[in-house]
C-alpha cells in the first residue's frame, strides 16, 4: 500500500485519535493547529502552527508538504481556500463542499431544510441584537440561541422568556469563532432524547454505527452512551435522512449527524463531516472505532462490519480554571472503578493549557447495560482531579 501523507487541519483530541489510527496503518501525519504542542502534534510526523482561517498560510503548508489527503478536524477553516485547493487537484476529506456547508450552522441548516427537505426545527438567523429579538418573536420562546460558528457548544444558551433573548445574543457573540456576528435562533424542541448517528460514506456505500445517546450542558456534551434506546421508526427515519444528506455532500469519511428524537420522529439538528466528540465512546464500545472508520473510508480500505462490543459510555473531564501549570491526579483511582469485572479506560488529552470548562480528558466504561456504563464512566471521570500550580 502506498504510504499516504495526511494533513490534519485542527489537532485537538479528535485529531489525536485519528492520528494514532493513521500511524497504526503506516500513514505519515502532518498536524496543523493555531497553537503549538496541540494533542495530535504530539503523535504526528511533522506539525505546522498557523490559523486555519489564514488562507495564505494554509496554502503554503499544503504546498510545503504535498499531502495525499487534507483532513479537516475543526470548523474554523478558510473554506474558500479549501475549495480552490480541491479544484486544483488536492483531495479534501470528505469533500470541500461538506466542509464549506458545515463550517457555519447557517449553511448546513439551510441545506438540510431547504435543499434536502429534512425535518428540522423552526429557525431564523440574526446579525444584530434587534434581529435576534425579532427572530425569537417569530420562532417563539423558549428558543435556543447559538453562534453560527463555534466549537464544543460555546456560546449556546436557551432563552426562556423574551427578556432573555438579548443577553443570549450577547453571550453567543462573545463566544463565537470567526469575525462575523451571526446567530441562529431556533425553536426549542421538547424532545425525548438526543442522538448522534455516525454515518460512514465509503466507496462501497453508506453504513451506520449503532446510535449514540448524549447529555448536553451549556451546549457541550457531558456523557455519551451506546447503544441509545430509541424507537425503531425514529432510527429508520434518522438513517434515511442521514444517508440522504451525506450522499448529497459527497466524498468518503465519517459524518456525525445529530438528531432530536420525539416519539417515532427524528428531527435533524446538526452535522459534522468528521469524527464526533460524542463518538469518543466508540473507543471502548465498538470495532472499528469512529477514527478507524474515518481513516478506512478516506483510504478506500475494506470495512467488513461495525461490531458493537457491548453497552458503553463516556464522561468528560473538565478543567475549572485557566492555567499552564497543572497536573492530573487520581488516575489510579479512576482506572480501579471497573476492576476486576468491567473495563474502564481514560484518555487524557495532554493539552498544554487548561481553560474554565475546557475538556481535558474523557473516561470510558462498559457495563451490563447503558445505565451502569454511564454511572461507571461518571464515577471514573469524577476521580480524576486537575491540580493547578501550587494548589
Amino acid at each position: 500500500m502506498h504510504i499516504a501523507t495526511l494533513m490534519l487541519l485542527g489537532s485537538g483530541e479528535l485529531g489525536r485519535e485519528f492520528a494514532i489510527a493513521a500511524k497504526r496503518l503506516g500513514c505519515r501525519v502532518i498536524a496543523c493547529d493555531r497553537y503549538a504542542n496541540a494533542p495530535a502534534m504530539q503523535v504526528a510526523d511533522a506539525c505546522e502552527v498557523f490559523s486555519m482561517l489564514d488562507g495564505g498560510a494554509l496554502r503554503a503548508a499544503v504546498e510545503r508538504h504535498r499531502p495525499d489527503v487534507i483532513v479537516p478536524e475543526i470548523e474554523a477553516i478558510d473554506t474558500a481556500t479549501l475549495a480552490e485547493l480541491e479544484k486544483e487537484g488536492h483531495r479534501i476529506a470528505p469533500s470541500a463542499k461538506a466542509v464549506q456547508l458545515t463550517m457555519n450552522r447557517d449553511g448546513i441548516r439551510d441545506f438540510a431544510a431547504r435543499e434536502m427537505a429534512l425535518v428540522t426545527s423552526k429557525y431564523k438567523f440574526a446579525e444584530s441584537r434587534d434581529e435576534a429579538i425579532a427572530a425569537a418573536a417569530e420562532v417563539g420562546v423558549p428558543c435556543v440561541v447559538k453562534p453560527v460558528m463555534s466549537s464544543s457548544g460555546k456560546g449556546q444558551s436557551t432563552a426562556k422568556t423574551a427578556a432573555d433573548v438579548g443577553p443570549a445574543w450577547d453571550y453567543a457573540v462573545e463566544n463565537m469563532r470567526g469575525d462575523r456576528p451571526r446567530v441562529i435562533v431556533e425553536e426549542f424542541i421538547d424532545f425525548d432524547s438526543e442522538i448522534t448517528l455516525l454515518t460512514v460514506a465509503t466507496k462501497d456505500g453508506t453504513i451506520f454505527c449503532p446510535p449514540i445517546g448524549h447529555r448536553q450542558e451549556a451546549g457541550d456534551y457531558r456523557e455519551s452512551w451506546q447503544p441509545a434506546a430509541i424507537p425503531e421508526g425514529a432510527l429508520m427515519s434518522a438513517r434515511h435522512q442521514a444517508r440522504k444528506v451525506v450522499e448529497k455532500l459527497g466524498g468518503h469519511g465519517i459524518f456525525g449527524v445529530e438528531f432530536f428524537i420525539r416519539g417515532d420522529q427524528a428531527i435533524f439538528s446538526e452535522l459534522s463531516p468528521r469524527p464526533h466528540d460524542t463518538g469518543m465512546v466508540t473507543l471502548i464500545s465498538q470495532f472499528p472505532n469512529e477514527f478507524e472508520l474515518h481513516l478506512r473510508a478516506i483510504l478506500g480500505l475494506p470495512i467488513p462490519s461495525v461490531e458493537l462490543i457491548g453497552p458503553s459510555a463516556s464522561a468528560v473531564i473538565l478543567a475549572s480554571e485557566e492555567s499552564e501549570d497543572f497536573a492530573y491526579e487520581g488516575v489510579a483511582e479512576a482506572l480501579a472503578v471497573g476492576a476486576p469485572r468491567r473495563p474502564v479506560d481514560l484518555r487524557l488529552f495532554a493539552k498544554p493549557k487548561t481553560l474554565k470548562n475546557r475538556r481535558m480528558g474523557v473516561a470510558l466504561a462498559r457495563g451490563d447495560n447503558v445505565d451502569e456504563a454511564v454511572e461507571r464512566a461518571k464515577t471514573a471521570a469524577g476521580r480524576v482531579r486537575i491540580r493547578y500550580g501550587g494548589k
